[in-house]
């Protein structure tokens, strides 16, 4: 099943007071970002957060799944909190202050022209 823009809109939606919340189109599905942090993946129209150990202390008993088969790589699959704002936006926050400063984008050197 595809990612459908209503549901990334609605995700965004969703997400009260941490930061400017964006999302990028990327492989079938969307990464989802908070000034500029990559904190969640939505694919098949379902949230996949990162997880940071302040997070787990907050969402004890949340599933965690990888959010693309053969990864090891877990994620919390956020599925019965979705119309829960308060709680979200929570979760966002606390996951969003863990993760480090995304690396600066390297400027893209000119080629020079022959004359």
């Amino acid at each position: 099943m595809a990612v459908t823009q209503e549901f990334v809109d609605y995700i965004i939606e969703q997400i009260d007071n941490a930061g400017v919340i964006t999302a990028k189109k990327m492989f079938g599905g969307y990464h989802v970002y908070s000034d500029g942090k990559l904190f969640a993946l939505v694919i098949d129209n379902k949230l996949f957060v990162k997880i940071t150990d302040s997070g787990k202390e907050f969402a004890k008993g949340v599933t965690q799944v990888p959010a693309f088969p053969k990864t090891k790589i877990l994620s919390f699959l956020i599925e019965d909190q979705l119309e829960d704002r308060e709680w979200l936006s929570t979760l966002i926050r606390i996951t969003v202050a863990e993760l480090p400063e995304p690396e600066p984008k390297k400027k893209k050197l000119k080629a020079k022209s022959k004359k």
